[in-house]
């Protein structure tokens, strides 16, 4: 139970921030491109890329922390951050083809499901929600 409270409270954290990021990417940059979305998976990956290599994310001294920021903080700010990670562990061992395989599924099956959730929620409404 307690490691659900972690997860739940730096879950607060990263959607506020991530909230607050696109809110300010907007303002800096405008709303002609996904600026925010840019931001917090830029952010995300670099906090993760850090603490990995601080030795956070392989530490089991510092669960409830890991949890909070890892899991909860990140996870909600983005996941891009973890595919990022997992991404580099392939290419430190030396697997670069899973690093490859990786990315083009994440791509490729994300932007086809996006594609066909868009298409069966047009098709089971008729038109979009407003």
């Amino acid at each position: 139970m307690k490691a659900i409270l972690f997860v739940a409270l730096g879950g607060m954290v990263g959607a506020v921030g991530r909230f607050l990021s696109y809110a300010v990417a907007e303002k800096v940059f405008g709303d002609g491109f996904a600026y925010g979305t840019l931001v917090v998976n830029v952010v995300g990956c670099l906090v993760i890329g850090f603490l990995a290599g601080w030795g956070l994310i392989l530490s089991d001294t510092n669960l409830h922390l890991r949890l909070f920021v890892m899991t909860g903080m990140l996870g909600s700010l983005t996941t891009f951050s973890t595919f990022g990670w997992e991404t580099v562990q392939y290419l430190q061992d030396g697997r670069w083809q899973l690093a490859f395989l990786n990315i083009s599924l994440n791509l490729l099956i994300g932007v086809a499901a996006v594609l066909g959730g868009f298409a069966a929620g047009q098709a089971l409404l008729g038109k979009a929600v407003t």
